[in-house]
């Protein structure tokens, strides 16, 4: 099982009159795991149903493995969904069936494995999400977090290269969200599968992807790596990852003008959260994305907001510092192709809010080279 590459171009959906979203573009990386934020009725449901083909746009394409999953037929649309796992919002489990036999399911009905093989495949994935010993007992007799990762263990039995994440966290206490969050993470080391997360909860938004992106007022107002986000000043993105009321999200999901006027113009740079580690796999595992994130990542650097390339430097291990760093005329160490000095101590803090004078070093543009092209790399 690997991560595949998923690229929407300029989609768009609607229902009757309604238009959900427009010209949504984005490229999910193979193996990643993004996240996708929002206020509550901005469609990140109806995308995550349109990326699997339940439901069509009316414009637009979603490519995986070359193919586009709006104008593809329906029987190789049906063989590309088999590479989608779906953990839905409340698990959606068969209240009438024990654990054993939901997570079978998928099995028994895509497959023609022997019962012997699936109840080897069972036992692997039921072990994945540390409910092994609970697998005669219904959904009703388990607690919301267990349902949840019987859910996941039948999302992962098919081995997808693709898993959906509808809400994860939702009805979860901070503590079970937080143990949740470290087994996504874990999976994902474990499967290289390239994983799409819709949640509200900030925590996991700051801690657990390698991307975000924010749906707001029937678009995509942002997407791009976890720290061109966390940066940002953008007035939706900074009120929603602050989650404070005064911005331009409203109860109707955009303030009219009358309401906007009513709270006044507040001119004062409320600072952004500071930037928390994100979530490393336990018991000594690598994430095998990790690499070819920051590969990636270190590419963009020129086209990323100052704090972001801070943010992106700053955490950087001391051989990914060697690794793309060179030197500028004066002996002083920096990113080939970004506008800034390698940081030190605090520069974590400084990522995430106003940058002082002296923090930010030029450096020339003419250096930098697409890591793909740097010998002996």
């Amino acid at each position: 099982m690997s991560g595949v590459e998923v690229v929407v171009k300029d989609l768009s959906k609607s229902f009757g009159q309604a238009n959900i979203w427009s010209d949504v573009t984005l490229t999910l990386p193979p193996g990643e795991i993004s996240v996708l934020l929002g206020p509550s009725g901005t469609g990140k449901s109806v995308f995550l149903k349109c990326l699997i083909g339940l439901l069509k746009p009316e414009r637009g394409s979603i490519v995986i493995h070359d193919t586009d999953l709006v104008r593809t037929g329906e029987s190789k649309l049906y063989e590309l969904r088999k590479l989608f796992g779906v953990l839905f919002q409340d698990g959606a489990l068969f209240g009438s069936m024990n654990l054993y036999d939901n997570i079978a399911f998928p099995l028994r009905e895509h497959t023609r494995k022997s019962e012997a093989q699936i109840r080897d495949i069972v036992a692997e994935k039921i072990d994945m999400v540390g409910l092994a010993g609970d697998e005669t007992k219904l959904p009703g007799e388990i607690s919301g977090g267990m349902r949840k990762r019987a859910g996941l263990a039948r999302a992962l039995v098919l081995d997808p290269e693709i898993v959906l994440f509808d809400e994860p966290d939702s009805g979860l206490d901070p503590v079970r969200t937080a143990y949740l969050n470290q087994l996504i993470v874990d999976l994902n080391a474990a499967t290289d599968s390239t994983f799409l997360i819709v949640t509200h909860d900030i925590n996991t938004a700051q801690t657990l992807p390698d991307n975000m992106g924010i749906m707001y007022h029937r678009h995509l107002a942002m997407f791009g790596p976890r720290e061109q986000l966390l940066t940002s000043q953008d007035p939706v993105v900074s009120q929603f990852l602050n989650g404070r009321r005064r911005g331009p999200i409203g109860m109707s999901e955009e303030k009219d003008a009358d309401e906007q006027a009513a709270e006044g113009t507040d001119d004062t740079q409320v600072e952004l959260p500071e930037l928390k580690p994100q979530i490393e796999p336990l018991n000594g595992m690598a994430r095998k994305a990790a690499d070819r994130r920051m590969e990636r990542v270190v590419g963009m650097l020129p086209t990323l907001p100052e704090r972001a390339q801070l943010a992106i430097v700053s955490s950087m291990s001391e051989e990914q510092r060697a690794r793309y760093g060179t030197e500028d005329g004066a002996g002083q160490r920096v990113v080939a192709g970004a506008n800034i000095a390698m940081p030190g101590p605090g520069a974590r803090r400084q990522a995430g809010h106003a940058l002082a004078d002296g923090d930010v070093a030029d450096v020339a543009r003419s250096r930098w080279q697409p890591p793909s092209s740097r010998e002996g790399r």
